[in-house]
């Protein structure tokens, strides 16, 4: 028992370190976990992930460490861990973080330990997201309804395009050639229903257009979106020659700031309230309104932009609209007009306002000067 003790003691200063003090693959703060065949800290949700492969994993507090497991935790640790198995991840390459869906942590894992794609030795073939060319099927969600079908996808980072074909035979043309310059990616599990869904957005005339998509491959998607990410990255190089990666990369693909439904009314605030989805882009400083979560185009767009150039938010209580179910209003005032918005609950409430706030305290970018 004196041993168990010393042993679990030894461990719990070794997540003290700054170098163990956060999960190896996905960065979550106080690890409990460790792989004692890779001698890695890991948080509950990452240590599941690595009991599916060869990995052993431990519980730090509940189970029992012998000496050689404690002597090559000590031996180890994750900055020795990633001189090896991510000596040469791409730029590009997402990083799951804490708050990422399973099916990313699932595949850097495997792609880290399993299928050791970053160690640096010349891979043949070549992995398909480093290529600038790939193409392959995707179930994709029609445009006027909830019908998954297949369909053709190709990406070229020569021609900086996306391409899908409504049909497998490509002699009728592209149903759409999406530019690079405006796409973005990310993935939306629970809006799509299924684990392996991907929201694909871009730039369409006047409208931002959604594609939803899903392959039965966890590894597929994510090769999928990690192909999108260089495809981006080499695009950005060329678009902003002298831009540094710590200013590029944030610019591949982006998580939205903000996603829900809530209750808006119209321009003179006496029009029936309407139940409409919403979703903010910090990025582009715009709050998008669709008529239902799976839409393709928005209905509205607001702009959000600073204090000092008329724009603010504030909780409201609306005094002449009708037809409101929900009580906890958001009021966004821009020099043109006041949006108001109602909430079902007191903490969406809280997290729009919160959202909205961070977006107006962001200083504007010359492109949205």
């Amino acid at each position: 028992m004196a041993n168990h003790e010393r042993n679990k003691n030894i461990l719990l200063e070794l997540i003290k370190l700054p170098d163990n003090s956060r999960c190896a693959d996905c960065g979550a703060p106080d690890p409990e976990w460790a792989s004692y065949t890779l001698g890695v800290f890991v948080c509950l949700n990452c240590s599941g992930i690595h009991r599916s492969l060869s990995s052993r994993v431990k519980s730090i507090k509940l189970d029992y460490w012998d000496d050689k497991m404690v002597e090559f935790m000590k031996s180890n640790g994750i900055a020795k861990n990633r001189a090896l198995y991510e000596k040469a991840v791409p730029p590009y390459y997402y990083r799951p973080k804490e708050s990422d869906c399973v099916v990313l942590k699932e595949q850097w894992i495997r792609a880290k330990y399993e299928r050791m794609e970053f160690t640096g030795e010349t891979k043949y073939p070549p992995l398909s997201y480093t290529t600038g060319f790939y193409e392959g099927m995707l179930w994709k969600k029609g445009k006027e309804n909830t019908q998954f079908l297949k369909r053709k996808f190709v990406l070229s980072e020569r021609e900086f395009t996306l391409t899908y074909y409504n049909k497998e035979n490509e002699s009728k043309g592209p149903k759409a050639l999406i530019s690079i310059k405006d796409i973005n990616a990310t993935f939306q599990p629970e809006k799509i229903g299924h684990p392996n869904g991907l929201q694909i957005t871009y730039q369409d005339d006047d409208h931002t257009r959604n594609l939803y998509v899903y392959h039965e491959s966890p590894q597929e998607i994510v090769t999928w979106y990690n192909a999108i990410r260089a495809a981006r990255y080499a695009y950005l190089r060329t678009a902003y020659p002298t831009g540094r990666d710590a200013e590029l990369i944030p610019k591949i693909t982006r998580n939205y700031l903000k996603e829900g439904y809530m209750e808006k009314t119209g321009p003179l605030q006496k029009e029936p309230f309407k139940k409409r989805w919403f979703v903010l882009d910090s990025q582009n400083r715009k709050l998008f309104y669709f008529k239902g979560q799976l839409d393709a185009e928005e209905l509205g767009v607001v702009f959000i932009g600073t204090e000092k150039k008329g724009y603010s938010v504030k909780e409201c209580v609306p005094k002449h609209a009708q037809g409101n179910r929900w009580k906890w209003g958001v009021m966004v005032e821009t020099p043109k007009r006041q949006f108001v918005f109602m909430c079902e609950q007191d903490r969406e409430q809280k997290e729009w306002l919160d959202a909205l706030k961070l977006v107006l305290s962001t200083p504007m970018s010359p492109l949205h000067q």
